[in-house]
Formats: structure tokens, sequence, C-alpha cells
């Protein structure tokens, strides 16, 4: 029994071990750290395919905690929201550098403010990483290209 749980002490987590189609939904699930800029519009242009990023989040993101306030019904409430599936990840090229769905996909470690590593939700904020403080929502928004902006394409901790 000492051993057994020698092992699992010593055991790698399992977003270093599994790759992404080999992980629960639990583990899928909480691979989420909860940065919100996933939740932001983001405009392509059609001749080029030119991807923009800008700082309107979804109505549906709570702007405190970068969560989804809705998340069962998201697809539902929100048509043109992607479901963030395997089969998704193929195709989705606006995953931020930071995203860990990206970074295990690549076969990247988290981040040291990634709340499985730090152990505490709060340190993807506290990094700068999150879009608390940097957004508005949709609602406020009149012409999305007047919103187009860098940083959430970007990694502040780089």
């Amino acid at each position: 029994m000492a051993d057994e749980k020698a092992i699992d002490k010593n055991s790698e987590p399992f977003w270093r071990s599994k790759t992404l189609d080999e992980m629960s939904l639990d583990e899928w699930e909480s691979l989420c750290d909860g940065c919100g800029r996933c939740c932001l519009h983001k405009l392509e242009e059609a001749d080029t395919g030119e991807l923009s990023y800008t700082n309107v989040a979804c109505r549906l993101l709570d702007l405190n905690s970068c969560y989804c306030t809705d998340y069962v019904n998201r697809t539902f409430r929100v048509p043109d929201c992607v479901e963030l599936t395997i089969q998704s990840m193929k195709t989705v090229r606006w995953l931020p550098p930071t995203c860990a769905y990206r970074l295990v996909g690549e076969g990247k470690d988290l981040k040291w403010w990634h709340p499985l590593v730090s152990g505490d939700p709060d340190t993807v904020h506290q990094a700068g990483v999150s879009v608390r403080g940097r957004v508005v929502l949709e609602d406020e928004a009149i012409d999305l290209e007047d919103y187009i902006t860098e940083w959430p394409a970007e990694d502040p901790t780089a």
C-alpha cells in the first residue's frame, strides 16, 4: 500500500501523461484556465483569412470570473459559439498561445499560473492572462472593428 501511494505521488499529472483524446471529460474540462480569451469576438477577413482579435466578450461571459454564465446551454443561446472538442481543435486557429488545450495539443506543459499547476484559480488573473478588466460585453460594442486589439493573441508571461 505504501508503495502504491509513492507511485501515485510521483506519477505525472494527466496533462503530461495523456493526449487530449485520451482524457476523460472531467480532465478535458479542467484544462480550461478561466482566462476567457476564447470568448472574445474574432474577425476573419473574407479575402485573406487574416484573423483579428477584439476586446469584445460574448454576452454570456462573466467579466469577473471569466467563465461562461450558462456553460451547459451556451451553444444553444449563442449559435456561433464554438464548442472546443478534439474535432474542433483540428480547425480552430484562434486559440491564444497560453491556452492549455493548445499547449497540451502541441506537447507542451501548462504555464505556472494555470490552476491545475498553481492550485489557485486566481493566478490566471494575477498573471495578467485573463480578460478581467480588459474587455466589454458585446451589448456595449457597436462596431467590432473599433475594438480590434493584439493582446488576446499574445502571451503576457513570455
